[in-house]
């Protein structure tokens, strides 16, 4: 079903990263589904062709294109074989969804550092560097966009999430600094920030710990939506979730009363994030 707000979505080129995660297929389908051209992209090149045929046939009647492209952004040869294939589009990207990711539950002192490694090269360093190689398309566009997809936890750090939180915190502060440095050009950088939504990323522990703490889960379907909206505002950032959003805001201005609370709640945490 379109969404009114699409004007700025209607005919845009959309370069989509972790397009077949839960989100991913998500954003895919509500863009889509109000206009966007997509090039798709993702580890798993059969899954990108499974999610360019479910979009294709869900509408048949759509003039839009779909293009897909199986990478590792974390390689920098395959990101150089991405940026070559997109110069051979008929289509300029002018926006850019930095959305694949990573999350794992565990406590640092039983972290591998190959885990720390790949938690930040995916969801810090990869997007870093693609933004980077794409920005001169973009600069060269009428308008353009580049949305990184935060988390919650890109504002709060929270127990048995270091190597996450770390990685969110440095893509907040990536967005935030992007956003300043190109104020004066005609691409805006904007950071939606969702809290625990139900995707693949959610292991079974995480989906237990989840429940002992009463947290909310949002679905995909109303993180795209919030998505839709934050393409069509002015606005450079869009938190999530209440009270989620609240306790970003109290973080910032008083974070010691947001430790008081979370420490309480530290047992809990720590019981699943050893058995993870």
């Amino acid at each position: 079903m379109k969404n009114q707000l699409s004007t700025k979505i209607k005919n845009s080129n959309v370069l989509l990263t972790g397009a077949t995660g839960g989100m991913g297929k998500a954003f895919s389908q509500l863009l889509f589904d109000n206009g966007a051209n997509l090039v798709l992209i993702g580890r798993d090149g059969h899954k990108l062709h499974e999610l360019k045929a479910e979009l294709l046939t869900s509408n048949i009647n759509a003039t839009n294109k779909i293009e897909i492209f199986a990478v590792d952004l974390v390689d920098s040869a395959q990101r150089q074989a991405l940026i070559a294939y997109l110069a051979t589009l008929a289509l300029d990207i002018n926006l850019l969804i930095n959305n694949a990711g990573i999350s794992q539950l565990s406590l640092l002192v039983q972290t591998t550092e190959s885990e720390i490694n790949r938690i930040i090269s995916t969801n810090t360093i990869a997007p870093m560097q693609l933004t980077q190689a794409l920005l001169p398309t973009l600069l060269k566009q009428t308008s353009a966009q580049i949305i990184n997809i935060g988390s919650t936890f890109g504002s709060i750090g929270f127990p048995g999430y270091s190597a996450y939180c770390a990685s969110k915190f440095a893509l907040r502060g990536f967005s935030q600094t992007l956003s300043r440095e190109l104020a004066d050009t005609n691409v805006t950088v904007k950071y939606l920030s969702p809290r625990a939504t139900k995707t693949n990323l959610i292991s079974e522990k995480i989906e237990q710990l989840n429940t002992a703490l009463n947290t909310a889960t949002d679905l995909p379907a109303d993180v795209a939506m919030e998505l839709l909206m934050l393409i069509e505002q002015n606005k450079t950032e869009r938190y999530i979730g209440w009270p989620e959003k609240l306790f970003v805001r109290i973080n910032a201005l008083f974070p010691s009363l947001v430790s008081k609370s979370i420490v309480k709640q530290l047992p809990i945490i720590q019981k699943f994030a050893r058995d993870s």
